[in-house]
């Protein structure tokens, strides 16, 4: 091998050189220091007056950019996350992908009968044991909004019907300070108190600001929350192009960007280190339909320019599939496929909204069977192909020699298992073999894998004991949440 040899060869993408990077770096820190963010907190505003913020009016703060390079350099480059059982699940740092779900579907497609409903607990429950059968599913959310528990305590609901399903770690939102101090509570106690969850946690809050650089007070109630008791929290601007940001994916950076680091500093000026994660939702607005788009090339553009500004920033990030499709078919799956593979190049660490459909209104658990298997082709094309002396074969070549056949060399025995990717609901047989197991459609045999999975698959369940503490903690829950008038 010659001298600076690489004996694998893996693939890459960058939309962005490193000029370009520090062009939207220093538009941003020019909007953050010349316009400002609207700050809806008096604490908030206050941590940041007392670094010697500029307070414009109200509540408008103007941030030096000493501030804003000095809070990306206090927020720490890699974030660790456990599941329910205090294994380490998800390394989030450099290029590394983990991939879940998305939070807060208001509709579900019915996985036996087909129909669109209004989501209900139970949907939120099929979720997370769907996907904790699913082996390329890395991390959980509650993928449905249940209509069928009360408003004020739904948040709640879906994080304890999250902890009773699955081991893996739980991505989930909340209405404000009053219920995640709750959802805290639980995790705490399935971890064995506030210690042992700071030390291994297994949620990461999922929480926005309100474009344009706007940082409510139920944002930020949340977010100081979370910095206070080392919950991890991600907090991702979201904003629609020519709607509630400019129409042109480079403004759109810069004014999310400029949200994403406003709230970084605020974050850190409340613990310094404290683990947040970061990102951003630019799709446009078709002006045909009125719709936000999910799968948009714009969106897309804009998901890859984050991930090269977050890589330049050395912190862990967010990125997001979907789909604009309204049901399981064709548009649907190959929506999710160019949103995973687009996010997974990306080197994206936080891959969310993995199977969601209906531009983020609506959920099929088998479309979470389906991108799974998707997942699994997209990591064999991130491991890439080896080129040491082995992968090369030159001497499994020679031994066969012209005319030969590897079927049954040693060569072949050690390595197909691992070098050739195995699908498991791709079709590879030939047409007669196909027509003879009955010539199912690729999406009736992901919905028959799905109901097998409903059917059969048992989660590991929570310890008798967490599990009547969660039931304890959320019948009290109920009671103090009727009243609250939670502030946006």
């Amino acid at each position: 091998m010659g001298e600076n040899f690489t004996a694998a060869a893996t693939p890459s993408y960058r939309l962005l050189d490193e000029a370009q990077l520090r062009e939207i770096h220093h538009a941003t820190l020019e909007v953050l220091e010349t316009t400002g963010v609207r700050v809806a907190h008096d604490e908030a505003l206050q941590l940041l007056r007392d670094q010697g913020c500029r307070i414009k009016g109200k509540d408008i703060a103007l941030i030096p950019n000493w501030l804003v390079e000095e809070g990306i350099h206090r927020a720490p480059s890699r974030i660790t996350i456990y599941n329910r059982q205090g294994d380490e699940a998800m390394r989030l740092e450099g290029r590394n992908n983990y991939y879940g779900l998305g939070t807060d579907l208001i509709r579900t497609q019915d996985v036996r009968t087909g129909a669109i409903r209004p989501s209900v607990l139970q949907d939120v429950i099929n979720a997370a044991r769907v996907s904790d059968a699913c082996p390329q599913i890395d991390f959980i959310a509650s993928f449905a909004l249940p209509s069928d528990v009360a408003t004020n305590s739904m948040y709640v609901a879906c994080v304890k019907a999250q902890m009773e399903n699955s081991v893996k770690p739980i991505f989930f939102t909340a209405a404000g300070r009053e219920d995640i101090a709750i959802i805290h509570e639980m995790a705490a106690t399935v971890a064995g108190g506030e210690d042992g969850f700071r030390a291994r946690p297994f949620l990461i809050n999922y929480s926005e600001p309100t474009p344009p650089l706007t940082h409510s007070y139920g944002a930020l109630s949340k977010l100081l929350f979370c910095a206070e008791k080392g919950i991890p929290i991600c907090y991702t601007p979201a904003a629609m192009l020519g709607a509630s940001a400019p129409v042109t994916v480079a403004a759109g950076l810069v004014q999310t960007n400029a949200e994403a680091l406003s709230g970084i500093v605020i974050h850190q000026l409340k613990a310094r280190g404290a683990p947040i994660i970061s990102g951003v939702a630019l799709p446009p607005l078709d002006m045909r339909t009125s719709c936000v788009s999910y799968a948009a090339p714009e969106l897309r553009l804009a998901n890859s320019a984050f991930a090269d500004l977050y890589h330049f920033y050395d912190l862990p990030m967010w990125s997001s599939a979907g789909s604009d499709a309204h049901t399981l078919d064709t548009q649907g799956a190959w929506e999710n496929a160019m949103g995973i593979l687009m996010a997974s190049l990306d080197g994206a660490n936080l891959i969310h909204d993995v199977a969601y459909l209906g531009q983020g209104l609506l959920g099929n658990p088998a479309m979470i069977v389906l991108c799974d298997e998707q997942i699994s082709y997209v990591r064999r094309i991130l491991a890439g192909i080896g080129l040491d002396r082995e992968m090369l074969g030159v001497k499994t070549i020679r031994d066969a020699g012209p005319g030969g056949n590897y079927l049954t060399t040693d060569h072949t025995l050690q390595h197909f298992r691992q070098q050739v990717w195995q699908p498991t609901l791709v079709n590879r047989d030939n047409p007669d073999t196909w027509t003879q197991k009955g010539g199912l459609r690729h999406e009736e045999r992901v919905i028959q894998k799905t109901l097998r999975i409903l059917d059969t698959h048992r989660p590991q369940p929570l310890p008798e004991s967490i599990a009547q503490r969660l039931a304890e903690i959320f019948d009290r829950a109920e009671q103090e949440l009727a009243g609250v008038q939670f502030t946006a």
